[in-house]
């Protein structure tokens, strides 16, 4: 398990003083890689994140990336939520989108959002109108 352990602090850029900080005085982002490392380190066969790519550097999240799709790769299923649908485009291939606290729609992610981004389904499946377009005239001048 120490060697489990070691391993994952190198890989997730964890190691040096860091391991001996207190896990309350981290950013977020680091506080998300702590997290991943700590549901990892016993060999899990489902991960649940809660946006695990919150606040994450690009470096970091290129990391976290791969270590999700190696652990897909070898068996493991991830079950993550997240508001940034490029990211559930890019590393799932089932979702379920929810409005209001209710799933409006769950499948493959191409049967999903057919010939557009999951973005533009997902506004539609929410069945809410998107704001912005009017008032703020100040904002053109």
């Amino acid at each position: 398990m120490a060697g489990r352990a070691d391993e994952l602090l190198g890989v997730l850029d964890l190691t040096g003083d860091t391991e001996r900080t207190l896990v309350v005085d981290y950013s977020t982002g680091m506080r998300k890689k702590i997290g991943l490392a700590t549901a990892l380190l016993h060999g899990p066969k489902l991960l649940v994140l809660d946006e695990p790519f919150e606040a994450v550097d690009p470096l970091s999240a290129a990391t976290l990336r791969r270590i999700l799709n190696r652990f897909v790769a070898g068996g493991g299923s991830v079950l993550l939520s997240s508001h940034v649908m490029t990211l559930v485009e890019q590393l799932c291939d089932t979702v379920a989108v929810m409005a209001k606290g209710v799933v409006v729609a769950h499948g493959p992610l191409d049967d999903g959002r057919g010939d557009r981004s999951l973005e533009e389904a997902f506004v539609d499946l929410a069945g809410v109108e998107v704001g912005g377009a009017e008032g703020l005239s100040w904002l053109a001048s």
